[in-house]
Parts: structure tokens; sequence; C-alpha cells
């Protein structure tokens, strides 16, 4: 088994190692989005641990990213953020587990053999709390896809639209009509809306 620690925090991938080492997996690491894709294609891992809040790339879009190049690796997302709206998120973005750094060492290696092995796991507290939510009405920040997220997540971090074209490595023309999408989405007008908005998404 090789799994790709994706977190910018080095005691957070050495810790993940020592947890792993009963195991004996080939590991590998990186500390940003784009040394995660470049080893993603040269380790060709069979899972991936995944960080949300990451330097460049957002977590999401790198989900996104990851399951694009390589369909078959399993993903679990290991992040500080332990509300049930994330993990929903993530795992209707294609993950196939979700942790907080909050949990128990015993549950994380739990789920990750879980997720490693082919099933689909969710930290139990985060599982109860989405069991119990219930079904609220759509809001329109709910039509927005990942890729807009990132884009207001980015707008929001003060990047301009050439800015964000260069980071997602997409087109000016793409990252301007995508935002003229997102505002009919949120029924605003103006850029600076969007930043405003952006602030108050999950």
């Amino acid at each position: 088994m090789k799994a790709l620690l994706i977190d910018d925090h080095a005691i957070v991938r050495g810790g993940l190692r020592r947890l792993l080492a009963p195991l004996s997996w080939d590991i590998a690491e990186a500390a940003n989005g784009r040394d995660g894709l470049g080893l993603l294609r040269t380790e060709r891992p069979d899972l991936v641990v995944l960080d949300l809040n990451l330097p460049g790339i957002g977590g999401f879009e790198l989900l996104n990213r990851v399951l694009t190049q390589a369909p078959a690796v399993r993903v679990m997302v290991l992040s500080m953020h332990a509300e049930a709206r994330f993990a929903s998120r993530a795992m209707q973005a294609g993950a196939h587990g979700y942790m907080s750094k909050n949990a128990v060492p015993a549950e994380l290696l739990k789920a990750l053999r879980i997720v490693a092995e082919g099933g689909r796991y969710i930290e139990a507290g985060i599982a109860q709390e989405l069991a119990l939510r219930t079904a609220a009405v759509p809001e329109p920040s709910r039509l927005l896809t990942e890729r807009d997220r990132e884009i207001l997540r980015l707008l929001g971090a003060g990047q301009s639209l050439q800015q964000i074209a260069g980071t997602l490595g997409l087109g000016y023309k793409t990252i301007a009509n995508t935002c003229t999408q997102i505002k009919a989405k949120l029924g605003v007008s103006r850029t600076a809306d969007l930043i405003r908005l952006s602030f108050d998404l999950d």
C-alpha cells in the first residue's frame, strides 16, 4: 500500500507517519497542492490523505484535481474542521472518508485502514451530527460548485481574476465567465459583492 500525505504542517505529516508505521506502508509527503499533484503522477499512491487548508490550491479544488487525475485513488480528508457541513461537502465532492484533526489516533487509524481497503468512513461524532441534521431550505450558496467556491475563496484572499487564473491553471476568460455565473447564482452584480460574500461561505 502506498500513501501520499498532503498537509502543510510537517508535525501533522510526522504524526501520521508514526501512526501508520505498524502498517508498513510506503509513504510520500507534500506540503502543498502543486507538489502533491506532482507526487500523485510519479508515486501513483493507493491512498491520499488530504488537508483542506492548504496554501495555493485550496483543499476542495485539490480534491477535484486528485480524483480527475487518478480516479481510482482513495481519498481521506483530514481537516481542522470538525463541522458536519465540511464533511458533507467533502463526501459529495468524492472523498471516501472524513476525519478531523481532533480525532483520537485509534479511530483515525481505523478510518485510514477502512478507506484504504475500499470502504468509506466519517468520524463518529461528525457522522452523528450529519444523521441528526434536519433538512433545511436550500440557500443560494448551495448552488455553487466547488470550483465556484474556490474562486470566491481566492477573491476573498485578495487575488485578482488574472492571479486566480494563474493559481488554478485556467484561462482568464474562464475565470471571468465563472464569476459572471456566480453573480447570477448569488443575485449580485458587482465583484465587490462576491468578495464580501466570500467571507460568509462555509
